[in-house]
């Protein structure tokens, strides 16, 4: 039963960004599962929505289920009611997008996004999942994760996003010694070319880092001397923020 249950969960960690539609043979073979399985444990998805199969390619996708499901962890959060308007204001005041990253698991997962009102921003999309050794917004959470849980992030390899990506582990430890000292990342075309990161971390009431908060945007818009200016604001958006995620977590 528990190994039904580990495939079933398992498989879901297929349906990814860059690659959200399965056929059965394919999904089955990339898991080394039979097809019987799969197509049994899709099935089931699909009749509770939390996959659908595609009229035309007959393949599979996740369903409209998780939307509902995403909802109501959203609505735990209260994001649109407090954080949000925190985050607008922050956008409004820097003049660029603001994104809420959170911890989950050993990656990062976006939660929530205040656009820039600027033509040209930082294109990204709540749900993204990312690595926590690359761009601002991840390091500054893996910052201030145990000596052991960074070790095992380490472990499963540091791919590069861009030629900007951090590849050495001593390196990349040096990064997080000095982040966490002083509380806060800046990156520049570390996940994404060209683009810029300012983050600041967020706590739960039991001092560890759940999330962080992060202004981002074309790195030509944040030269060295209008840092100080966006990380003031951040920190401000900040402390309203972590008042509120204390009382809750």
């Amino acid at each position: 039963m528990l190994k039904t249950l580990d495939n079933a969960l398992d498989l879901l960690t297929y349906f990814t960004r860059e690659k959200r539609q399965w056929g059965v043979r394919e999904l089955a073979k990339e898991m080394h599962v039979s097809h019987t399985v799969v197509y049994r444990i899709l099935a089931t998805y699909e009749r509770y929505g939390f996959v659908r199969q595609e009229a035309k390619t007959k393949k599979y996708e996740l369903g409209f289920a998780f939307l509902e499901y995403g909802s109501i962890l959203r609505d735990n959060l209260d994001m649109t009611q407090l954080i949000y308007p925190v985050m607008k204001k922050t956008a409004d005041a820097t003049r660029e997008s603001v994104f809420l990253t959170w911890l989950d698991g050993t990656e990062g997962i976006c939660l929530e996004i205040a656009e820039s009102q600027q033509a040209v921003k930082y294109a990204f999309s709540v749900g993204t999942r990312t690595l926590l050794y690359a761009g601002a917004s991840n390091k500054v959470i893996m910052a201030y994760l145990p000596p052991d849980v960074q070790t095992a992030i380490i472990g499963k390899g540091l791919l590069a996003k861009t030629a900007h990506t951090i590849q050495s582990e001593e390196r990349l430890l040096d990064d997080l010694s000095r982040i966490r000292e002083q509380g806060w990342a800046y990156s520049v075309s570390e996940y994404t070319d060209n683009v810029f990161g300012i983050a600041v971390p967020l706590f739960a009431s039991d001092g560890k880092v759940t999330a962080s908060l992060t202004i981002a945007g074309p790195d030509y818009r944040m030269p060295a001397e209008k840092v100080p200016h966006a990380l003031e604001v951040l920190q401000a958006a900040k402390e309203e923020i972590q008042t509120y995620l204390q009382r809750i977590l």
